[in-house]
């Protein structure tokens, strides 16, 4: 959600949504049960695919008129945005009254239908959305709640994100049921089942791995899994088989049911599962045996891998039957343990665009636990997964199929067998959770990418896991069926130059460079002051033009407000002025130390070239270690010196498409071209494989690049434990830092700097967030004297994930564009939202102290490290 409490920011948004032709509003009221209530909140949703509330709305008006009147004039009076309450005669009331126009009331609607009809046992808002839209864990209560109290709950805050939410479903599922042809006009939808064929699971989870392996196995039925490069042939349907026949030869062997008859106590989790391998393997696994090595002996080493994988899967089972046993006799805890069902399950899911994908799929076995009483589906695999969230996608959707069957929660399991049993443990809750907020977008996007056709622009994208395509069962299908589309990332080897642009977050190739600022090109930046200046003046706002400043992405125009004339009226008038100058972006209006400052967005922006403002040299041992931030309203470059307390450590935070990963490598290559390996290490920690790939054979490397969490956690206490030693080392040569270490010792130590991308990556497991976590304050608090920096990254530098421990840390702070005003609270510190409203492509926030410099960050187009 956006929770707008500015008045500037919410002018803005309500300009912006007035181009809108449909609008779903809901109003929160204070003091409601008073003979003065007040309107607290106007709630507003644009985008119907929406269903979690993220792209809501709130705007807080609490005792804000003139706000409330700029809503009404802007949105209520106009007849062309229809606008859609549920309740209207008593929200309209406080937006308009009889001046609004084009009201559509989901209330009236229902009532029109009857609730007889429609089979609901009221026709509140939040009744129809449980019971005719099927959402879940419904809030009915805070609604009562205190909307007069500032600060507002975060429960507050879902509550009335979500009320947008169910009002746009409801709606739209009123209109199926009586106005079938209005649902296109109004949803942009069309309402029927998707053409495409039906859907697996399995496709779904070859999807999140990659999306072209997905087009290329559905279109031309080519194999689809991703498999190590040591793997042995026909593991995968032998394992099946022997799975299912394990299962089988359980339900109806009498050996193995008398093995359950001791008394509970007694049963021995070891004795048992070694009985039950014995008869499996004299009944199944032997015949199997003895007739595959007759056909072919070569199988004999494939089937060894298998068998040993069996043993784990039967005392994952034996360990089932055990916990089951305290809760059934011997008799029946077979029987109740293995679920008979039909094991081929299908299920239309609605997806965010009103149609509906048929997916079909067969799953493996499915029990019921009586310790936490719930079924449990259990997915047989050969080899761990490649893609966690991927296998998770997939589970999910057999779990969720079954749950539409059977009408009650059921748990996943993975059993893998190779390299060697694993099993991984999915609860409905966790499962569920995922097949509402993920699957209906991933199977609209995959409807999307069957419909492309070669040679058209934008086929499926290529996966966002490169290492992926080393083990891709269809390279070189896919090199050419795609061509040019995609080429992975090669490792740069030393006195190569490789061009390391990503045109999704710098730009179009033809961009012109800035060079130097004098060969910026010619703008009169005068003539735009002046027409700033008109232009306020024509919403009675009186300045005095103070001159202008040009930099890369925009105009600095420096205006001082006349006595009387206050600051907010002019930070109110953001959207106005973008759409009186013809901008592209609003502009960032700021107070400064005798003036306001008015950034107008530049049509021709330019790009700041990395090789243009760092030479590659050399410099002294003892010249102190700086690194390129960016581009200043000067022209100039700034740069932060990493031995000062102020910017020894840093946090970076900025949204896709903000330029944050092509930051990262300036930054780094502004080391390596003036420090040479001998003073300087990098340890660079990259999860998602694609920031740092031309990096990982320089000479520099502290260690080779970190991609997984043990591996991170490992790196963090090596530097831990290097920040002791260093310690150590100054203590005997009666040393306060490195610098003066260096100046004495014969064996002097090289700086190591950390660049910690996409820290957001580890959060989800509590240990290795505890463990990152504390190492991260003791070198952040402790590792400066020492030499060691961190540089730590992330795209969502949420609350939850950059912590006070993290941030209290991590003095220096580059906040690149956010998603959110929060987010840039988070990383600029206190209310600083200005990131949020930041152009991308490099447009960034540089924080020193209490100074706040707008840089542009540097390019690098080719690079050489020889």
């Amino acid at each position: 959600m956006h929770y707008l409490t500015k008045d500037g920011e919410i002018y803005q948004q309500i300009y912006q949504i007035s181009r809108s032709k449909t609008l779903w509003i809901d109003t929160e009221i204070a003091d409601w049960n008073t003979p003065y209530p007040r309107l607290s909140l106007i709630q507003v949703l644009a985008d119907t695919t929406d269903l979690t509330g993220e792209s809501a709305l709130i705007l807080d008006v609490l005792d804000k008129p003139d706000l409330v009147n700029y809503f009404i004039n802007q949105i209520m009076v106009k007849s062309e945005i229809s606008k859609v309450f549920h309740n209207s005669g008593f929200d309209v009331k406080y937006l308009g009254g009889k001046l609004a126009q084009n009201i559509i009331c989901t209330y009236q609607l229902s009532r029109k239908i009857t609730r007889e009809k429609l089979q609901v046992s009221n026709l509140k808002l939040k009744t129809l959305a449980v019971e005719l839209c099927q959402f879940y864990d419904v809030d009915a209560e805070e609604g009562t709640s205190d909307w007069g109290k500032r600060p507002l709950t975060q429960k507050q805050l879902n509550y009335a994100a979500m009320d947008t939410v169910y009002l746009a479903a409801v709606h739209r599922r009123l209109l199926q049921i009586s106005q079938p042809e209005a649902i296109n006009e109004i949803f942009n939808m069309v309402n029927n089942k998707s053409e495409n064929s039906s859907l697996t699971p399995t496709k779904v989870r070859v999807a999140f791995e990659c999306p072209r392996l997905f087009y290329l196995n559905h279109h031309f039925d080519n194999k689809a899994i991703f498999l190590p490069k040591n793997y042995i042939s026909g593991v995968g349907n032998v394992f099946h088989k022997l799975a299912d026949d394990l299962i089988e030869l359980i339900k109806i062997n009498p050996q193995i049911k008398s093995l359950l008859i001791a008394d509970v106590s007694r049963l021995n989790l070891e004795q048992i599962s070694s009985e039950i391998q014995k008869i499996f393997y004299q009944i199944k696994f032997f015949p199997y045996l003895q007739n595959s090595i007759s056909q072919d002996d070569s199988k004999a080493t494939t089937l060894l891998q298998v068998w040993q994988g069996i043993q784990g899967l039967i005392k994952k089972i034996t360990e089932l039957l055990i916990i089951n046993r305290r809760y059934c006799s011997a008799e029946t805890v077979i029987k109740n343990t293995f679920i008979q069902e039909e094991r081929t399950l299908e299920y239309y899911f609605n997806l965010p665009d009103g149609t509906q994908q048929l997916v079909r799929g067969e799953f493996d076995c499915l029990v019921f636990n009586f310790e936490v009483k719930r079924l449990c589906m259990i997915e047989f695999k050969t080899y761990h997964p490649v893609d966690p969230a991927a296998q998770l996608a997939q589970v999910s959707l057999y779990s969720y199929m079954l749950f539409q069957k059977k009408k009650t929660s059921v748990d996943s399991a993975v059993y893998c067998v190779l390299p060697e049993f694993k099993d991984y443990q999915y609860s409905w809750e966790q499962l569920e959770n995922t097949v509402h907020q993920l699957i209906p977008y991933k199977l609209l996007q995959m409807q999307k990418w069957l419909k492309w056709e070669s040679p058209n622009p934008n086929p499926p994208p290529a996966t966002t896991q490169p290492h992926l395509c080393e083990i891709c069962p269809q390279q070189q299908k896919c090199q050419s069926f795609f061509i040019g589309e995609f080429d992975p990332p090669q490792p740069l080897k030393r006195g190569e130059s490789l061009p390391i642009i990503n045109s999704d977050e710098i730009g179009e190739s033809d961009t012109p460079h800035l060079k130097s600022r004098e060969s910026l090109p010619n703008i009169n930046a005068n003539e735009m002051g002046e027409s700033l200046v008109t232009t306020l003046a024509s919403f009675k706002v009186n300045v005095d033009y103070h001159g202008a400043d040009v930099s890369p992405a925009f105009i600095r125009v420096k205006i001082k407000p006349h006595l009387g004339v206050k600051v907010p009226s002019i930070l109110k008038l953001s959207a106005d002025l973008q759409v009186q100058l013809g901008l592209e972006n609003p502009p960032l209006i700021a107070p400064q130390a005798g003036y306001v400052s008015v950034d107008l967005p530049r049509k021709d922006r330019q790009i700041a070239k990395f090789e243009d403002y760092i030479p590659k040299q050399f410099l002294p041992a003892n010249t102190p270690v700086k690194i390129a931030v960016g581009i200043g309203i000067d022209g100039n470059l700034l740069e932060a010196d990493l031995s000062d307390p102020n910017t020894c450590h840093f946090l970076v935070g900025g949204t896709t498409g903000s330029g944050k990963s092509e930051f990262l490598r300036s930054l780094l290559l502004s080391l390596l071209y003036r420090y040479s390996p001998q003073h300087l290490k990098i340890a660079l920690v990259d999860p998602k494989r694609v920031t740092f790939p031309e990096f990982e054979q320089i000479p520099w490397l502290y260690s080779p690049v970190v991609k997984d969490s043990d591996r991170a956690i490992e790196l963090m206490e090596e530097l831990l434990i290097e920040m002791e030693s260093r310690y150590q080392k100054f203590e005997k040569a009666k040393c306060a830092d490195l610098t003066v270490y260096n100046q004495k010792s014969a064996s002097p130590l090289p700086r190591i700097v950390c660049i910690f991308d996409e820290y957001a990556d580890f959060m989800a497991e509590k240990e290795i967030r505890t463990a990152l976590e504390q190492s991260i304050k003791r070198l952040g608090a402790m590792a400066r004297a020492a030499g060691i920096h961190l540089i730590i990254a992330t795209q969502r530098p949420e609350a939850g994930i950059v912590t006070p421990i993290i941030r209290s840390n991590l003095p220096g702070r580059i906040a690149l564009r956010t998603s959110s005003e929060a987010d840039s609270k988070i990383v600029l510190g206190g209310t600083q939202t200005a990131a949020a409203y930041l152009l991308g492509k490099g447009d960034l926030l540089y924080q020193v102290g209490s100074q706040l410099h707008r840089l542009q960050s540097l390019l690098v187009k080719n690079m050489k490290l020889s």
